[in-house]
Parts: structure tokens; sequence; C-alpha cells
């Protein structure tokens, strides 16, 4: 599967922009593997977390996006760029499905299993099935991230760091659990080290 003509333009772009505005700090990115099947799955912070990925691999990220994004001219720009529209005010099986579809296809998919941008005191908000679901189905690796930090620009204040990767079960209330865990694991361990050494 060819990665989109748009975002095969715009990719490089992109990260060189990006890592000049933000700097960030990027870990783990030997995690990723280089081929296959593969759902990157992590917290939300802000809207900028998107282009933190996509600087972080070469691969094609497609990610799941709220359906409100493919509107308009926004619509050309987005499609462009491998999202995967989704109405969040239901449950969205055509979604699901598409994602399924490009990780049969030994692709890679971007999800946020928190759903929106955590704006909380709590590590993380509850997880929606989806990025455990689609792994089980597709037999995909799950590489967990952390993203911790503020996006200020020309200042090295973000940082993203990937996680081993792992395979899933076909209990997802379990494997759900288990994602969530690992990834609050990491963010309380990554913001008592900053605190430590401020």
């Amino acid at each position: 599967m060819k990665e989109p003509y748009f975002y095969r333009i715009v990719r490089p772009v992109i990260s060189v922009l990006f890592k000049i505005c933000y700097r960030p700090t990027i870990v783990g990115k030997e995690f990723i593997p280089k081929t296959g099947r593969i759902v990157l799955a992590g917290n939300h912070t802000n809207n900028f977390d998107c282009l933190l990925l996509i600087s972080s691999t070469k691969r094609t990220i497609h990610f799941l996006a709220k359906d409100s994004l493919m509107k308009g001219i926004k619509k050309i720009i987005f499609k462009g760029m491998a999202i995967i529209p989704v109405n969040r005010s239901r449950k969205d099986p055509e979604a699901l499905k598409n994602a399924i579809d490009v990780l049969n296809k030994e692709q890679v998919i971007g999800i946020f299993p928190e759903g929106t941008i955590n704006r909380t005191e709590n590590i993380t908000l509850p997880f929606k099935y989806g990025a455990v679901k689609m792994a089980s189905v597709t037999d995909s690796v799950i590489v967990p991230f952390v993203i911790t930090g503020k996006y200020h620009l020309f200042r090295r204040k973000i940082r993203i760091e990937f996680l081993n990767p792992y395979k899933v079960g076909t209990d997802l209330e379990e494997e759900n659990k288990k994602l969530r865990e690992i990834i609050s694991y990491h963010l309380r361990r990554t913001r008592r080290h900053y605190e430590l050494i401020r």
C-alpha cells in the first residue's frame, strides 16, 4: 500500500519545521518496527501531538480523527494526510473497519485512546477500546507512547517516548486496562523524574 502522495510531500517538511520550532526530545524510535502492521497508541496533550508523531517516524501514520476535519477545503488536505474520520458522537463501525483495512495492508495506525485532549488533572482519561480492538482483530503490534511537557516555540520542552511493542490478547477489557496502566505508569515516572531534576 503506497503512502498518500500529499503525505509523502508534506511529511519531511512538517518534520523539519516542527523540529526547528519545538525541538522535541524523541526517545525509543527503535521500538517502531520498520515494516508490518502497527498501532501507535498514547496519551493526548495537544493538537500538535499528531505533528510530533509524524516527526518521529518516516512511516506513514493513518490517524483516526474527528470527522469535522473532513469538511470543506479541509477535507482535501486531511484526506491527503491519511486521516480516517471518526464520528465521536456515537460508535462508528465504519471508522473501525477503515482502520482495520489499513492494518491488514501492513500499515500504521495512530490513535489517542482517550479520544480527546486531556485537560484534567488526571494522569489519563478513561481509554476507549478502539486501539486494543483493532490490534486484536488484525494481530497487530501495539507500540505505546507517552508525551510529556509543553509545546513552547524554540524551547526543548516537549518529549515523546516510545515503549516496548507487544501483542494483545482477546480479552479486550483486560488489554485496554493493561494499555492504560502502561501509559499511566510511564507518565508518572517521567513526570517524577523531571520534578526531581528541576
